[in-house]
């Protein structure tokens, strides 16, 4: 099963987001598990991690998290502005899957 990581400053907002990410994927038959976490745990909770996708909100935090990212050979994006916005659960889920290929 992959395994899809989320990360904002404090694992709260993306929380709800992963909800919805989670019906999406039920939806479409698609066997992913889908957590949230804040940042300043991402180096603990990379093991086992098929993609990380952050928060727009700590975008600036890119190039710090991509190193960790790559030394784990996980590969790392920021979630689409207004995808995370309108917490469109299917497009994000989309993003990952995308990136996962």
């Amino acid at each position: 099963m992959k395994r899809i990581a989320l990360f904002c400053s404090a694992g709260m907002s993306t929380s709800l987001l992963v909800t919805k990410m989670k019906k999406a994927a039920k939806a479409k038959g698609i066997e992913v598990s889908i957590d949230a976490f804040p940042e300043a745990a991402m180096e603990k909770e990379l093991d086992e991690v098929d993609v990380v996708l952050i928060g727009p909100q700590i975008k600036y935090l890119l190039n710090k998290l991509k190193k960790l990212c790559d030394e784990k050979g996980v590969p790392i994006a920021v979630i689409n502005t207004m995808d995370y916005g309108m917490m469109d659960g299917d497009k994000v889920l989309e993003q990952a899957l995308k990136i996962m290929e």
